[in-house]
């Protein structure tokens, strides 16, 4: 198995700047770097001061210039938000100016927020997701050049993506996937697929690897797979708490951005009182310790040996979480020295 980290800028309040959340960003991706980490993953959010990432591109250029050793992945891109002959030229820029070392990850998206700006009139999963499966081969005829397209969501006379990428193929392309029609796809085209179990815990990490093996079967191939997953490593059983605390406050907050119901200014969602996350239907700090990769590290290198045995491939801690920039930092630390060298 095989580690990463995936890391944007989230904050509930404006306790820290945004320049304070870069900083901490670009420290954990250099500690990334030099631990042996394999990608840093960054993602794609637009008007939400919850998930400061406008452009994943931007980042990974600029991370480009401070690492060494890791590929720089964007974890993900959101497909209905591109026109296909952006991206592909975007894309191939970054993967020029980091010397060939971007992986393309693509999402369908999943806040109606962002819905609701970024697309004229609006649009649903199932039409994001429609999108998301006719970018994928378009930006692929754009790498290879002199590519027309008549589409449902996308048309353009012959084109080719200027510039191209480093390699002929152009870099690997990942699709964020749950059902079992989006592992299918993820497949059937020869992408990489990733996975993030939310709050059903192992039953859904088992059942996600179950749709990916029947994707696999149906069409006699297997590329690779990656689960992103919160994680924490902690001492002792009240540190492990706190942070169990801090992460549940974060899917509440991711909740509450998803039902999209909470008043918003300046970019922040109104703020959970202690009621309103006590109260949510299904997230507790109990839960959310058992289900995400919350524990000291021989308990991480145990569920982990699972996740391998299961068949994944690459395991991205996902860091953020609310907590202070010691807390991630002491985290991260631990994951390096402590959990990757029993998987090496």
């Amino acid at each position: 198995m095989k580690f990463s980290l995936f890391s944007h800028m989230e904050r509930t309040d404006e306790s820290q700047s945004q320049q304070q959340l870069y900083d901490e960003f670009l420290s954990l991706c250099e500690m990334a770097d030099q631990g042996g980490m394999t990608t840093i993953w960054t993602g794609e959010h637009h008007g939400m001061n919850f998930t400061i990432a406008p452009n994943p591109f931007l980042n990974l250029v600029d991370l480009a210039h401070r690492t060494k050793n890791v590929r720089l992945g964007t974890g993900t891109v959101v497909a209905p938000f591109w026109n296909p002959i952006k991206l592909a030229g975007e894309a191939a820029m970054t993967d020029i100016l980091t010397d060939g070392r971007l992986e393309l990850g693509i999402a369908r998206g999943a806040y109606s927020f962002e819905y609701e700006r970024m697309v004229d009139g609006g649009i649903d999963a199932w039409a994001a997701g429609e999108r998301l499966r006719e970018i994928i081969p378009a930006i692929r005829g754009l790498w290879a050049g002199d590519h027309s397209h008549e589409g449902k969501h996308y048309s353009f006379p012959k084109t080719t993506s200027a510039p191209k990428p480093t390699t002929e193929q152009g870099p690997p392309v990942w699709v964020a996937a749950r059902d079992i029609n989006s592992h299918e796809f993820a497949v059937e085209n020869d992408c990489n697929v990733q996975v993030t179990p939310l709050w059903q815990g192992l039953e859904e990490v088992e059942g996600l690897m179950e749709k990916f093996n029947s994707a696999c079967a149906t069409y006699d191939k297997r590329p690779k797979i990656m689960i992103l997953q919160h994680a924490y490593i902690g001492k002792t059983e009240d540190e492990l708490a706190r942070a169990a605390a801090k992460l549940n406050e974060f899917y509440c907050y991711f909740g509450a951005w998803f039902k999209n119901e909470r008043p918003i200014n300046q970019g922040l969602i109104q703020q959970l009182t202690p009621e309103d996350i006590a109260a949510h239907p299904f997230y507790s700090a109990e839960q959310i310790r058992k289900d995400l990769m919350i524990g000291t590290s021989q308990q991480v290198i145990d569920r982990l040996k699972h996740y391998e045995d299961l068949g994944y491939d690459e395991f991205s801690y996902w860091s953020d979480s609310g907590m202070t920039r010691e807390e991630k930092e002491t985290s991260l630390a631990r994951f390096i020295d402590e959990v990757m060298p029993a998987f090496n």
